[in-house]
């Protein structure tokens, strides 16, 4: 089906909308969103993209309708996936927490612009070549196997272009708030900021080497793709502070996404057997093989990651990870409170922190080496109890 030109001008006005709301009411003041903030305008923001699904279900049928929320559900999960390394780069650059929103906005449009030229490339491509579904399906393939090989902190946190950057240019490793620049002994410097940008910006770009395929292996529609991608990015600095203490806990998210992606490129080949015109390949003709369903895709898609979130949260391990992460949020969350607030609320948060050391304490040793950053855990731990002790003692005897 064909979409209008007023439908993709009316369409991309409100993204960008969206975007510019975003900026000019959430992010231009620096401050650290609360839970409910982010749980608030993470629920509008998929509210938003499940009624533009229901829009293009109702106006562009049942074909088009449950493309989109497969491509939605797809691009959404390796969203997921994606803050994770986002949480690394940010943690490997120090960046304040209150500034960490203006970082992940920048990362949202700055993938939005890449993909949307991968998406306009890749549409060319298969106009004009079939076989590309080959090199798609391939891509994909090859992303799933290296989803199941271990990765470090490290592999994320300098890449080549910040090492450049780092070298070559006049840069200060101290903040100036949320400023891209500052002056440094009389000069103009880069700001750690404008480089964990750049950080984010290198990493999307390698993020839509994976991402765009997977789409076009669910629909070849580029309204469906475009839309299916910008959804599932907004809202992602949201989703970002809603579930930062909760990605330790996805423990098997990265052997879903394998499956997943796996799926898709195995439904990418198929296809392009079925549409095959090489030469080398059945001597140029068509291969009759049995296609997968978009159907069937948006089931094996959404069946893959409830098991995998179900597997991840009630599996030991991925109850060693519950409680770490939630000891690290409470201490951090503790130690970001001002000296005024009320002793009542430190106790609150401070008692759920010491239950979820408690609960760490008992488990076998083995779960206890899953802690990532041990070190700056067992740091933030002992701070935290250093500052509640000197907040009681400033509090007067009731």
């Amino acid at each position: 089906m064909e979409v209008s030109p007023i439908v993709w001008a009316l369409t991309i006005v409100g993204i960008v909308g969206l975007l510019l709301f975003d900026f000019f009411f959430h992010v231009r003041k620096a401050h650290t969103p609360s839970l409910k903030e982010a749980a608030v305008w993470s629920s509008i923001y998929v509210g938003i993209a499940i009624l533009f699904g229901l829009g293009v279900l109702a106006f562009g049928g049942p074909t088009m309708g449950t493309e989109y929320f497969a491509g939605y559900v797809t691009e959404k999960a390796l969203s997921v996936d994606n803050l994770f390394v986002f949480l690394i780069i940010m943690a490997s650059f120090k960046v304040p927490r209150a500034d960490q929103q203006k970082v992940l906005l920048f990362g949202i449009v700055f993938a939005l612009i890449a993909r949307t030229g991968f998406i306009f490339l890749g549409a060319a491509l298969i106009n004009q070549f079939a076989w590309i579904f080959y090199i798609f399906g391939l891509v994909l393939l090859l992303t799933a196997g290296n989803l199941l090989k271990p990765t470090s902190d490290e592999d994320h946190g300098d890449t080549l272009v910040v090492r450049l950057a780092k070298r070559f240019l006049p840069a200060t490793d101290h903040y100036d708030g949320d400023k891209l620049f500052t002056i440094e002994n009389g000069k103009r410097v880069l700001t750690p900021m404008l480089l964990v940008m750049v950080a984010i910006g290198g990493t999307d770009i390698l993020f839509a080497l994976d991402s765009i395929p997977a789409i076009f292996g669910l629909t070849q529609n580029v309204f469906i793709v475009f839309t299916a991608t910008a959804f599932s990015l907004m809202g992602l600095r949201q989703l970002y502070f809603l579930i930062d203490g909760l990605l330790d806990r996805l423990i098997y998210l990265s052997y879903g996404l394998a499956i997943i992606l796996g799926f898709i490129g195995v439904k990418l080949i198929l296809h392009a057997l079925h549409e095959n015109n090489l030469g080398f390949i059945n001597e140029g003709e068509p291969v009759p093989v049995v296609e997968i369903s978009t159907g069937l895709s948006l089931s094996v898609i959404l069946g893959v990651l409830i098991i995998t979130i179900l597997a991840s949260v009630w599996s030991p391990k991925g109850k060693a990870k519950t409680a770490a992460s939630g000891a690290k949020r409470h201490a951090t969350e503790y130690m970001d409170l001002d000296y005024e607030t009320d002793i009542d609320e430190r106790e609150k948060i401070y008692n759920r922190m010491v239950e979820e050391e408690d609960m760490l304490r008992k488990l076998p040793e083995k779960y206890k080496k899953l802690i990532r950053n041990e070190t700056d855990f067992m740091d933030l731990m002992r701070s935290a109890h250093e500052a509640h002790g000197a907040a009681i003692d400033r509090e007067p005897t009731r």
